[in-house]
């Protein structure tokens, strides 16, 4: 795929907001650790998740935790792509692994960001494109997307491999699917929807070559790792679920987050149960104006399961908000919202969404943070 067919001084302005938006946030970021005498480096680097991705990067494969509850957390759990890439930028560089991680999630970012956009101007023009990035750059986690996590990464492959599938570049397509499917375990959504893509296109009467090795290529990622878990395990096709299972998560269509959901409206957090319900709320509803919209299939299908996915594990309350981060086609009517708006209300809008999220991932940083 040429480089001039990605259009980027098209996508220059969207790419231009993202970047701003990701540096006020760190920005704020590094106001809050001074007065709070923490390090921003460390918390964007080298804690929660970024420590298995960088131990990962460091030592491979083995690493396990015994809680005292007997249960075990193993590293098998996280995808290998990022972990390859942070040694990748490592060896030439020196960097640690985990600013490594921070470049590649920073370089990924990006790449998401001008992806969203072509998808964006592809079904509904320049300016939504840029609306739509602003928007997912401005979400309350939105500061993420410059943390050493998988998230940058693995939206930035799914969004190329939908935006390939939509163009009919078949085995681009199937090739960034597979490596959505090896950085995390939602690239089965990715899959699904290059799928979804190939049968639409081969009842329209495609029938070539690369449809089919861009459909071959698809699950090649996502397939291939957990068969390699479940040989090493010893727990066959099944494997990879066991060694989520250690770490408590499944899929029990929401009834756990339900019950969470539950003990807070029970309890002193009553509100906090009441923003749970609202942020639920908006979501479905978000996903029902695509509908609406009459986004492609194959959006439909990635945007919908990985909604499915996030809301309905039974395990890290706290990082449903962050699973849903790569979900974009949800941002789509809203950026076409905002697009018919002029340019200094949507401008203002956005620059105070920026601001809040900016300050509340500060907060959550310097607090719980992402688990």
């Amino acid at each position: 795929m040429p480089v001039e067919d990605l259009g980027f001084r098209r996508a220059a302005p969207a790419l231009a907001v993202f970047a701003a938006v990701r540096l006020l946030g760190l920005a704020v970021l590094a106001g809050w650790c001074a007065a709070a005498g923490s390090s921003p480096h460390t918390l964007l680097s080298a804690r929660w998740d970024s420590l298995w991705y960088a131990r990962i990067a460091a030592e491979g494969y083995g690493y396990e935790v015994l809680l005292p509850n007997g249960d075990v957390h193993s590293n098998l759990a996280f995808f290998p792509l990022l972990p390859w890439l942070e040694r990748l930028v490592s060896a030439p560089t020196g960097l640690s692994y985990g600013s490594a991680g921070l470049v590649v999630s920073a370089v990924a970012g990006l790449a998401a960001a001008w992806g969203i956009f072509a998808v964006a101007d592809l079904l509904h023009g320049r300016r939504a494109g840029v609306f739509a990035v602003a928007v997912w750059a401005a979400l309350p986690v939105g500061i993420v997307q410059s943390m050493a996590y998988s998230e940058c990464l693995f939206t930035a492959l799914a969004v190329w491999a939908l935006y390939g599938a939509l163009r009919g570049r078949w085995p681009a397509a199937g090739l960034l699917a597979a490596g959505a499917g090896l950085t995390r375990p939602v690239g089965a959504a990715v899959v699904a929807a290059v799928w979804v893509a190939a049968v639409l296109a081969w009842r329209r009467g495609e029938r070539s070559w690369r449809m089919a090795a861009g459909a071959l290529l698809a699950p090649l990622g996502a397939a291939g790792y957990a068969l390699w878990v479940g040989a090493r395990t010893g727990g066959g096709l099944f494997g990879y679920l066991d060694v989520q299972a250690g770490w408590g998560n499944g899929f029990d269509g929401g009834w756990a987050f339900a019950r969470f959901i539950g003990a807070k409206l029970a309890s002193s957090a009553f509100a906090a149960g009441l923003g749970l319900i609202a942020g639920v709320v908006l979501v479905l509803w978000l996903y029902a104006r695509c509908v609406r919209q009459r986004q492609p299939a194959p959006l439909l299908v990635y945007g919908g399961i990985v909604v499915a996915l996030a809301l309905c594990a039974s395990g890290y309350f706290g990082s449903k908000p962050r699973l849903l981060l790569p979900a974009f086609p949800l941002l789509l009517p809203v950026a076409v919202a905002l697009a018919g708006w002029r340019v200094r209300r949507a401008a203002a809008v956005l620059g105070a969404a920026a601001l809040a999220s900016a300050v509340y991932g500060a907060f959550w940083l310097n607090g719980s943070g992402p688990p």
